[in-house]
């Protein structure tokens, strides 16, 4: 994944995004060496790029098959009303749904796409018919499973920061 940056940021800067994508754990010490740059203005590059919100926080990469959450679903939710009220509303009750992993407004045959991750089908039904199908304005859902994962951005998040912008 390609990010627009700021022309703002030098190479200094997206070194130290590129680096930080891969490993957030990564000591500052070390941060700095792999980047060019002495601990101090490292150091103080990080806390800016934290402050002025290119860095949003740091995490930590869940085995989620250890969990047992390791059935994905994907459901398409097409809205019965796309004014920006239902919409705001909508927005603000999906956001509650801790099995909702990620929610995309799309630009196509339905209004919204939903990465939900439960243990089984059965609790995805579940998920489903008593949570995201009450949810307002919700007019019908279409599901679709993932059989399994080639690629997923929190197993292996690394971004690509263009120098170019």
């Amino acid at each position: 994944m390609e990010l627009g940056m700021s022309s703002e940021l030098d190479q200094f800067d997206r070194s130290i995004l590129e680096v930080l994508s891969k490993d957030g754990r990564i000591p500052v010490t070390e941060l700095s060496e792999r980047v060019g740059l002495s601990r101090t203005p490292c150091q103080i590059r990080m806390n800016r790029l934290i402050a002025d919100g290119y860095i949003e926080g740091f995490t930590a990469i869940i085995n989620l098959s250890k969990l047992q959450l390791e059935h994905i679903a994907f459901a398409e939710v097409k809205l019965s009303n796309t004014q920006e009220d239902a919409l705001l509303k909508f927005n603000a009750a999906v956001r509650k749904i801790k099995e909702v992993e990620e929610c995309h407004m799309i630009a196509g045959r339905f209004d919204y796409l939903l990465k939900i991750r439960t243990r089984d089908i059965r609790r995805y039904r579940e998920v489903l018919g008593e949570r995201i199908s009450s949810l307002p304005y919700v007019a019908n859902t279409s599901t679709n499973v993932a059989m399994e994962t080639i690629k997923e951005s929190g197993n292996n998040g690394v971004l690509a920061i263009s120098a170019a912008g």
